[in-house]
C-alpha cells in the first residue's frame, strides 16, 4: 500500500503540489492501493487535493 506520508517524505525535495502528483502517477504503477494520511503541505495545493490525488493514482487525470 503506498501511503502519502511515506511518498512525502522519500521526496522530499519536491516542492510543489504539480510535482506530487507526477510522483503519485508514477508510483500508482507499482501499487494496488493508495491511502491519503496527510494533507499535502505545499502552496499550491488545491481544495480538492483528495480527488485530484486519487485521479493521478487510478489514471483518470
Amino acid at each position: 500500500m503506498l501511503y502519502l506520508s511515506e511518498l512525502m517524505l522519500q521526496n522530499n525535495d519536491i516542492t510543489s503540489f504539480e510535482e506530487l502528483t507526477i510522483l503519485v502517477k508514477e508510483a500508482a504503477r507499482s501499487n494496488r492501493f493508495f491511502k491519503m494520511d496527510v494533507k499535502p503541505p505545499y502552496a499550491d495545493t488545491p481544495e480538492n487535493w483528495e480527488d485530484v490525488l486519487e485521479g493521478a493514482f487510478s489514471g483518470v487525470v
